[in-house]
C-alpha cells in the first residue's frame, strides 16, 4: 500500500501541472487531477497485483522497461477516457493522454527502479541475517 501512496502522489502533482496548462482553469484542472489520478491508482493496484504473480514476476516480462509499458498502456487509456468525460473535447483528452501519461510514464519508471532496488535490499538484509547453519 505505501507503493501505492507514494506513487498517487507523485501522479497527482503531474496531473494537475498537466491539467491546468491545458486547460488554464484551475478548478476544471483540479478535477481532472483528482479523478484522473483516482482511476489511475486503482488501476496501478490491480496492474501490481497482475505483475505479483508469481510465474510473471520470474519471468524475463519483470523488467522494470516491459512492466513500465504495460501501465503506460492501461494510464494513456485512463487519462483520455476521464478527460474526455469531464471536458467533451477530444483534442484536450488527446492531449491530456499524451502528455500527462508521458511524464508519469517516465516518473513511474524511476519509481519502479527506486522499490525493487528497496526489495532487494530487504531481502539481502534478511538473508544476511539468517542463521545458515
Amino acid at each position: 500500500m505505501k507503493k501505492t501512496l507514494s506513487f498517487a502522489a507523485i501522479h497527482f502533482t503531474v496531473a494537475l501541472s498537466a491539467a491546468y496548462l491545458l486547460t488554464g482553469d484551475l478548478i476544471l484542472g483540479s478535477l481532472m487531477a483528482m479523478i484522473e489520478p483516482m482511476v489511475n491508482t486503482v488501476a496501478f493496484y490491480f496492474h501490481e497485483k497482475v505483475w505479483q504473480w508469481a510465474p510473471l514476476k520470474r519471468s524475463q516480462f519483470s523488467n522494470p522497461g516491459r512492466k513500465t509499458l504495460s501501465f503506460a498502456a492501461v494510464h494513456f487509456s485512463v487519462a483520455f477516457t476521464v478527460v474526455y468525460l469531464l471536458t467533451g473535447d477530444v483534442l484536450i483528452g488527446s492531449l491530456m493522454a499524451m502528455i500527462e501519461p508521458a511524464i508519469n510514464t517516465l516518473a513511474y519508471y524511476a519509481h519502479e527502479r527506486l522499490w525493487q532496488r528497496r526489495e532487494a535490499r530487504q531481502v539481502h538484509l534478511f538473508n544476511s541475517l539468517a542463521c545458515h547453519h
